[in-house]
C-alpha cells in the first residue's frame, strides 16, 4: 500500500480515536510505522489526524514554523501546544504569538504549576544553573505531560539530521514514558529542505535563527554557536546535558 493510499485508509475507516488503551496505541505504531516511514510530512499529519482525531496535537518550540504551516495546511484549527516555561527569549514569544495571528490552528500556550518568582522561592534562585535537569522536568516535562492527558498521539519537530542522538527517531514511535504515540512528520528533512520550504512557503522563523541560535531554548541555557560549532552547542554549553528530556 503507498504512503496516500495509507492515509485515504485511515480516513476510510474513521475510527474513534478517544479513549484507546496504551496496548492499542502500540499495536497502531507496530502496524503503521514502517508503512509510513518514507511518506512525505504531509501525508503522515493526514493519516494522525484521520487516526487519532482531536487526540492529535503538534508541539511547536518556535524555533520556526514549519511543522505548524504544515499542519495547519492539512488540518486547519489544529491544536498547536506550545510549552511556556518563562525563561523564553522575547523573540520567541513573538514567534508564538505570530503563529498564533497568521495559521489557522488552535494555540494552547501551556505554563509551569509555578511561576518563576514562585520556583524560585521554594527551589532556590537560578534552579537552571544548579539542577538544569531539575529545572526542565518542572517547566518543560511536567506541563507537557500532563497537557498531554488530552490526546493519544502527539506530533514534534525533531529531525534527525539536527543531532546524533536523534538518528534513530522513528516517523511513528511508541514514547515509553509518555505511553503515547509520538509522530515525527520531518524526521527525515534535512537542512536544506526546512530551508527550502522556509523560502518556498514563507514560513515564520524565529529571529534568533539568523542572530547565531540555531537551536533555540530557554534563554538562561541558550547561548550563539560560532561558525563550525555542533548547532546543538549553544544549549547547556559546559555542561553534559543535550536534551530537555522530552525526547529522551
Amino acid at each position: 500500500m503507498t504512503a496516500a493510499a495509507t492515509a485515504q485508509a485511515a480516513v476510510t475507516r474513521g475510527v474513534d480515536a478517544a479513549g484507546r488503551s496504551p496496548e492499542e496505541l502500540q499495536e497502531i505504531v507496530r502496524h503503521w510505522g514502517a508503512e509510513l516511514e518514507l511518506a512525505p510530512a504531509e501525508t503522515i499529519i493526514e493519516w494522525a489526524a484521520a487516526t487519532f482525531g482531536e487526540r492529535f496535537c503538534v508541539t511547536s518550540s518556535m524555533g520556526d514554523a514549519v511543522l505548524a504551516h504544515v499542519a495547519s495546511k492539512v488540518v486547519p484549527g489544529i491544536d498547536v501546544v506550545f510549552l511556556d516555561t518563562g525563561y523564553h527569549f522575547i523573540e520567541t514569544i513573538g514567534t508564538r504569538d505570530a503563529v498564533e495571528a497568521t495559521m489557522p490552528v488552535n494555540l494552547r500556550n501551556i505554563t509551569p504549576e509555578q511561576t518563576v518568582a514562585e520556583q524560585d522561592a521554594t527551589e532556590g534562585p537560578e534552579l537552571w544553573r544548579r539542577d538544569p535537569d531539575r529545572c526542565c522536568a518542572l517547566r518543560k516535562l511536567a506541563p507537557l505531560q500532563r497537557t498531554l492527558a488530552d490526546y493519544d498521539a502527539w506530533a514534534t519537530g525533531l529531525r534527525r539530521a539536527e543531532t546524533h542522538h536523534r538518528v534513530i527517531a522513528p516517523v511513528i514511535g511508541w514514547d515509553v514514558k509518555k505511553q503515547k504515540v509520538k509522530v515525527s512528520p520531518l524526521a527525515r528533512w534535512s537542512d536544506e529542505q526546512v530551508e527550502a520550504y522556509v523560502a518556498e512557503n514563507g514560513v515564520l522563523v524565529n529571529p534568533l535563527a539568523y542572530d547565531g541560535y540555531p537551536s533555540i531554548g530557554c534563554a538562561p541555557c541558550t547561548r550563539r554557536v560560532a561558525p563550525g560549532e555542533d548547532p546543538r552547542s549553544g544549549r547547556w554549553a559546559g555542561t553534559s546535558k543535550t536534551e530537555c528530556g522530552i525526547h529522551a
